[in-house]
């Protein structure tokens, strides 16, 4: 096959949606993958789609203060290798940099803005795809406790009710009427009528892939291991199993990508901040919308194979062993806020976000690589932001103006 206009390296959501909106553009694309589409972080999130819910970056004003205490506290969600703690030191000296409350402003607004135009970029995908059935616009709740968890959490909703998020505080009847699972711990929520969810996001980037393997892409299942360059710039890319030349090449490959950009030549602040899941095929309870249990930082989701549990958020070596004791604890959270939950045929799952300290994803040029693009870093927030992401993959490729201001998500921003 003759070499193809684009090279996409990854083929998570990011990588599948960028490669979609290059397609859109006439060009030719090959997605290389080291694992199958939708098979590495994005199988197993809970699904949420839009809403700007997550406005506010992790790094709050005042996290810094609490972060001792959390990562001493063995039944709170945030959890770190020990052995692999030095290596994180530059991460979150960054991360506590970020918190400062003007920097958190100046984040917000960056994420917004990519929020803003997430479900609107993801409607001509989907609906090439015939797979808008798999997304649902039922809304999410956020639920508490007590008044008093509520009231404290409004700190990141006040960052998102003044870029636009709508939501409504709503009491603990109202949360049962709007989602029956919940139990009579839930004392007041808050509930968000724009978000939407996926019914099951690894299945959802799998049917975005064969839609672009049907136009005409091609799907090279290899592990990338360099790059090289012709005189006039022109990038190749080295695999296990050969060399593929391209005019541009984008690196889509979440957590992966930090070595991939070094050997380029550019550090990325980048770790995988690992999430868990338990997957109940048969709950006994049947959920309505995304249920985030606040206090607990957990979320479950109803989905069209059971009801899945996600929670922690385990800093570690991406290729880590398990800890299934996070598995664990999250459904024994979950079991005390969901009355009547049945746990047989449970498995578990865990996969590492691409965070960065400023939880704002890379998005740009390479430094030094004018025909290679970054696309990667974002988190917890990859299926809402990986339309609009893919769309401005395009606009680079395409030397145009970008949809959305690029300036924050620079890749030599570090």
């Amino acid at each position: 096959m003759a070499n193809p206009d684009v090279i996409v390296i990854g083929a998570g959501i990011v990588g599948v949606c960028s490669a979609l909106c290059l397609q859109r553009e006439g060009l030719r694309v090959t997605i290389i993958t080291r694992d199958g589409p939708g098979e590495a972080c994005s199988f197993g999130n809970s699904g949420g789609i839009g809403g700007g819910v997550s406005v506010a970056p992790l790094s709050l004003p005042g996290i810094v203060g609490k972060a001792p205490k959390m990562l001493l506290d063995p039944k709170h969600p945030l959890s770190v290798r020990w052995n692999y703690f030095p290596a994180m030191i530059p991460w979150f000296v960054r991360f506590a940099r970020s918190s400062a409350p003007a920097r958190v402003e100046q984040i917000s607004d960056a994420r917004a803005s990519l929020f803003a135009m997430g479900t609107e970029s993801f409607a001509p995908l989907l609906e090439a795809a015939g797979a808008t059935d798999m997304v649902r616009n039922t809304g999410s709740l956020n639920v508490y406790e007590s008044r008093e968890s509520m009231v404290l959490a409004g700190v990141g909703r006040e960052y998102a009710r003044r870029r636009g998020v709508v939501f409504e505080e709503i009491d603990g009847d109202e949360a049962r009427r709007l989602n029956p699972i919940l139990g009579p711990k839930v004392d007041c929520a808050v509930f968000f009528p724009d978000h939407a969810q996926t019914i099951n996001p690894g299945r959802l980037v799998q049917v975005l892939a064969q839609r672009f393997t049907a136009d005409g892409g091609e799907l090279i299942s290899d592990q990338v291991t360099g790059f090289s360059f012709a005189a006039d710039g022109a990038p190749s890319v080295r695999t296990r199993g050969g060399e593929y030349g391209a005019a541009q090449v984008v690196i889509a490959a979440g957590v992966w990508s930090k070595a991939l950009a070094r050997m380029l030549g550019t550090r990325v602040s980048l770790e995988a901040q690992r999430g868990y899941h338990v997957m109940l095929p048969k709950p006994g309870v049947e959920g309505r919308l995304m249920t985030t249990l606040a206090d607990r930082n957990l979320v479950i989701s109803p989905m069209e194979h059971g009801l899945r549990i996600t929670g922690i958020a385990e800093f570690a070596h991406p290729d880590a062993a398990p800890n299934y004791a996070h598995a664990d604890r999250i459904l024994a959270q979950a079991a005390e806020m969901v009355p009547g939950l049945k746990t047989e045929g449970a498995t578990r799952w865990v996969g590492p976000r691409p965070s960065t300290p400023d939880s704002l994803p890379v998005i740009g040029r390479a430094p030094g690589y004018e025909r290679v693009v970054f696309a990667f870093g974002h988190g917890q927030n990859g299926l809402q932001m990986g339309a609009i992401t893919g769309k401005l993959v395009a606009d680079l490729v395409a030397e145009r103006p970008p949809s959305v201001d690029l300036a924050p998500f620079r890749p030599d921003r570090f």
